[in-house]
């Protein structure tokens, strides 16, 4: 249970919090005496859900039912039960079948013959100060309290909250749209914050394109950043597919930027020994899903490091450094966004990660094109660094087959299951190195991720 010392505008700034994260068929109760503001807060959360095509919502305390739909089709019940004089009352109403299909909020929800399966509880009390309420809130991710209040610290909480779509990790995203402009509420409960902090400062102060930092509480998990905007460069070069020249020439040259500074105290080395570690991965998720066993390739993965990438200094990687989290802003330099995971690594890295996407198919004449771009702007010898390339293209994909496995099994995310062959056609690629041979001898009897099994792995 969450509880909240709230004025006006964070009761409303709560409810626009739960506004954007409740699904059809989800039901809010609202208790509490005369006065305590749970029409204030119903207010608030339709108005929310409807956006630029807000409506009056009244009281519904002589009507007893008020419905509206928002712009995604979704029908929400705001039902008053104050004058309910009998349950059987609910079956005239409709508020019954309303539950399944419906957001339900329910002002005097004690009038029920039974409580909804899963519902939420918000329980309002009028405090000695008339304009501050306590708020319990019970049954709903607790975060979302956090977050009003952090908005609401933050002078955040008359925007609009609306949900952005997230990545593989626990973090989430909400879009604000207040009177004059919009931001971006990152929720992150899994302790990478900090990191993401210093890392965007880092990145600002040597004119790279993070977002600024608006306002921060690391120890809660939670920041406003600014908005970059929707123009995902994956998204752009599907609209736009002869940009994708300009635009990897471009990240070559951020990458040749980025890798002429020195590497940050803060992050910590990807070196052989972690990487190896990390390939970990795919053997514990993706062979048993397979049905396959394999040598132990992280002594081979940590000797080939040795050999193959060790001559050149670590550089700042950013790790997942793709058209996905890269933002066309035009002229201006590219928006990064999801980089608190960087790591020092060999310049090959981001390289890597931004030509074999996992989601998005890269031409093999760009990826050449971006790699000798790179090459001619810092120096490195070109069959050095290809030996090091398919060291690290190969060794990545594995743990990312390993991550999409371990995904769909053990978190229930089984979408990423449908990358697997492309992801497993990059390590075919890069085995084909003749410097990886023994890889590719460990990895020979390995079977393909084939339709039948990503089929076994959604099932399951």
């Amino acid at each position: 249970m969450s509880t909240l010392i709230a004025d006006e505008t964070l009761t409303a700034g709560l409810a626009r919090m739960l506004a954007a994260t409740m699904r059809p068929g989800q039901t809010l109760l609202l208790e509490g005496p005369v006065g305590a503001g749970k029409t204030h807060f119903a207010r608030a959360f339709i108005r929310a859900r409807q956006g630029d095509a807000a409506e009056d919502v009244p009281s519904p305390t002589f009507t007893l039912v008020q419905t509206y739909d928002d712009p995604m089709g979704t029908e929400i019940w705001h039902a008053d039960l104050y004058r309910l004089t009998d349950p059987s009352e609910l079956a005239e109403l409709g508020l019954d079948e309303a539950l399944d299909d419906a957001i339900c909020l329910i002002e005097w929800p004690d009038r029920l013959d039974r409580v909804p399966k899963g519902a939420i509880w918000l329980r309002l009390a009028n405090l000695p100060d008339p304009a501050l309420r306590r708020i319990d809130l019970d049954g709903a991710d607790p975060r979302l309290a956090l977050c009003a209040g952090f908005l609401h610290r933050a002078g955040w909480s008359d925007a609009r909250v609306l949900p952005l779509a997230g990545d593989a990790s626990a973090r989430r995203y909400f879009r604000l749209e207040g009177a004059r402009d919009r931001a971006v509420l990152m929720d992150d409960p899994g302790g990478s914050m900090a990191a993401f902090l210093a890392m965007t400062h880092w990145l600002r102060g040597h004119g790279f394109g993070a977002p600024a930092i608006l306002a921060e509480d690391a120890a809660q998990g939670l920041a406003l950043v600014e908005d970059l905007g929707d123009d995902l460069l994956a998204r752009v070069l599907e609209r736009e597919p002869d940009l994708a020249p300009v635009a990897y020439a471009r990240i070559a040259d951020l990458l040749a930027g980025l890798h002429r500074l020195p590497v940050p105290d803060s992050v910590r080395p990807l070196n052989g020994a972690a990487l190896a570690d990390q390939v970990g991965l795919f053997a514990e998720f993706y062979l048993p899903a397979a049905g396959a066993t394999a040598p132990d390739i992280a002594p081979i993965i940590a000797a080939l490091h040795r050999g193959l990438a060790e001559d050149l200094p670590p550089v700042l990687a950013l790790r997942d450094f793709h058209a996905e989290n890269l933002i066309w802003r035009g002229a201006a330099p590219l928006g990064l966004i999801d980089y608190q995971d960087a790591v020092a690594a060999h310049p090959a890295y981001d390289l890597v990660s931004a030509l074999q996407d996992a989601r998005r198919d890269v031409a093999p004449d760009i990826a050449q094109a971006t790699i000798r771009r790179y090459l001619d702007a810092t120096g490195h010898d070109p069959e050095r660094f290809s030996a090091a390339y398919a060291l690290l293209g190969a060794a990545r994909n594995l743990r990312i087959l390993g991550i999409f496995a371990r995904l769909a099994l053990r978190d229930g995310k089984p979408r990423y299951l449908a990358l697997m062959p492309r992801v497993w056609d990059h390590v075919q690629t890069n085995l084909r190195h003749p410097a990886l041979a023994p890889l590719a001898r460990a990895l020979d009897a390995v079977p393909p991720p084939s339709d039948a099994m990503i089929e076994r792995l959604a099932a399951r």
